[in-house]
């Protein structure tokens, strides 16, 4: 099944030998703790989420899932008023951040949806959920779920439209967004606009070909992605019995969900369970966006921001969530 791996970026090839440097691929579980406490999570607490003032930035405690600890929620609101009030309710995106399951905030990766919210004068709730291995399936999908109701039933008290909610996320941040899509139409919830799936970690049986051929390489391997999966699920990891509320590749039925966008790098570990999850969502008669960037690492966006590709990669995002919420 191993094959030679196609090849990055040149651009981002130059980028990614800095980023090694300080993050391996190959996570593993004695690890996590050190990742945890590294320089990048330090440095999000200095992060300007305000963007020079036009977010009024909140962070708030509410209700987590029934018998478990309460949630907290990251909330930037644009600070100018709607000339006309409750009749101008800002649409809102609803982030799940990534961290492979096990590292990470509210604050990871919310510059993305920051930046569509500034261009499109939108709500911006991150949530944080609890950490594998401490808290396993279905912890962190259950916070997200509970994160979700919260915002859409006090969306009105945030200024935003209850019925214009995208819901987004990236890496594990993907994963967990794609299967709270699941639960939200299963238990009848809330639904969403769309969907936002960046370079989304969907199956944990973590044994695709694009999942061999980047052993190893970027940032994120099958060594990393097996600590991440075992982190969540322990020794149900790629058996028979994993839910698709935690693993969405495991789902039998992709029918009646919200439209989706997929992207995800040429490169990188999760090239062929997001183009499979892609096609499924056709198959089942939805609605798919799907990018696959030439040369593109896991998260080559965030990493290396000012690269032609993620300047691409950015654009194409902005303009789906523009679409969805017809702004």
């Amino acid at each position: 099944m191993t094959s030679v791996p196609p090849p990055f970026d040149p651009e981002l090839a130059a980028a990614l030998e800095l980023i090694t440097d300080v993050i391996s691929p190959g996570l593993t579980l004695d690890k996590i703790d050190v990742v945890r406490q590294g320089p990048g999570i330090q440095l999000l607490a200095d992060l300007d989420l305000t963007l020079d003032g036009f977010f009024d930035v909140e962070d708030r405690t509410v209700p987590g899932p029934e018998g478990a600890p309460d949630i907290s929620l990251l909330i930037c609101r644009p600070a100018a008023t709607p000339a006309d009030g409750a009749a101008a309710a800002r649409p809102l995106i609803y982030h799940v951040h990534g961290g492979g399951m096990v590292i990470g905030n509210n604050r990871i990766g919310v510059d993305g949806p920051l930046a569509w919210a500034k261009e499109l004068d939108a709500v911006v709730v991150s949530v944080e959920y609890r950490l594998a291995p401490e808290h396993p399936h279905p912890a962190p999908v259950e916070d997200v779920y509970a994160g979700l109701l919260w915002t859409a039933e006090h969306a009105e008290q945030l200024g935003a439209d209850p019925e214009r909610i995208v819901v987004a996320g990236a890496s594990a941040g993907g994963g967990l967004t794609a299967a709270l899509a699941l639960l939200l139409r299963d238990r009848k919830g809330p639904r969403p606009l769309g969907q936002m799936l960046m370079c989304p970690m969907l199956d944990d049986r973590n044994d695709t070909p694009s999942a061999h051929q980047m052993a190893g390489l970027g940032v994120w391997d099958r060594t990393a992605n097996e600590t991440g999966w075992t982190a969540l699920l322990g020794d149900r990891r790629g058996g028979p019995d994993v839910s698709p509320y935690a693993a969405p590749a495991r789902a039998e039925d992709l029918s009646g969900l919200p439209p989706a966008f997929l992207d995800v790098g040429s490169a990188e570990t999760f090239r062929d369970e997001v183009v499979t999850y892609a096609s499924r969502l056709w198959q089942a008669g939805g609605t798919a966006e799907l990018h696959v960037w030439p040369g593109g690492f896991h998260g080559f966006d965030g990493f290396a921001p000012q690269a032609a590709l993620s300047q691409a990669a950015r654009r194409a995002q902005m303009e789906w969530v523009r679409r969805v919420i017809g702004g």
